[in-house]
């Protein structure tokens, strides 16, 4: 999930792709599952899965994205992540947001502590060494930010695109600016009607390598998109699939399940 390395289009993806859950903001708590297949050219490089807990205005997430097909081959990756919160009218707040991953002999683990949208905490392990062109995140970057799992869990009633949603993921702050591209059907395990589609663009504002050519490539990227779909019975929008061209073809993260 960082913005820097030959990672950057995967972390990207993998943002993206962790933002899987929603559910019913009823006084009940209430379950909700959603799987995701994530494709390189067709082929399966990776899969998710997230279990959501909705109870009054308090919400949590968890996940967990494993590495499948030829991409498990080269480098076997697993990450899990946890983040929990408060849902306010317009969006999901979060007050606590983690995130651990391993790939091949590299492992990372990232903890943030949220207030009222600021961030007050944030921790990387190991740290990583900054290079001569690294653009710093400020303190003033840490305020007023979402988290890349809920920031992409929008309640109904409030606008789903166009938007901008400023995103700090431990490391990295960017926005992801969302444009209104109509609707499309979509029909998955668990769901089917139509899904709200979004042009969407990314725009670094630090954490990252200056002039680094997989961050170059992603801000000039005009063709991304992003579906959402209202859960059923609930009162919130979550991604149920996202298109991001690549230089080795287009990736794809398409939920095989959403609801149950």
């Amino acid at each position: 999930m960082k913005m820097n390395g030959r990672g950057l289009i995967a972390g990207a993806v993998a943002s993206l792709a962790l933002v899987a859950s929603a559910g019913t903001l009823s006084s009940a708590e209430i379950q909700h599952r959603t799987d995701y297949s994530i494709r390189l050219s067709g082929l399966p490089v990776a899969t998710a899965s997230f279990r959501s807990e909705f109870n009054g205005n308090r919400y949590s997430i968890s996940g967990s994205l494993h590495s499948a097909g030829l991409a498990d081959i080269f480098a076997s990756t697993r990450g899990t992540t946890n983040v929990s919160g408060i849902v306010s009218r317009d969006r999901l707040r979060a007050t606590s947001y983690s995130v651990t991953y391993r790939s091949g002999k590299r492992g990372r683990a990232i903890d943030v502590t949220f207030r009222n949208g600021n961030v007050v905490h944030s921790s990387m392990v190991p740290a990583r060494k900054k290079p001569d062109n690294w653009v710093p995140v400020s303190n003033a970057d840490m305020r007023s930010v979402l988290d890349p799992i809920s920031g992409l869990i929008i309640p109904a009633g409030s606008r789903v695109c166009p938007k901008t949603l400023p995103i700090f993921d431990g490391e990295s702050r960017l926005d992801l600016r969302l444009t209104s591209k109509g609707t499309k059907p979509f029909t998955t395990k668990g769901f089917q009607g139509e899904a709200v589609v979004c042009g969407i663009r990314f725009v670094p504002k630090s954490g990252y390598r200056k002039g680094r050519d997989d961050v170059e490539y992603l801000r000039r990227l005009k063709t991304m998109e992003i579906w959402f779909a209202k859960a059923e019975g609930a009162n919130v929008y979550a991604p149920v699939y996202v298109q991001i061209p690549t230089k080795l073809g287009p990736v794809t993260v398409s939920a095989t399940r959403f609801g149950g």
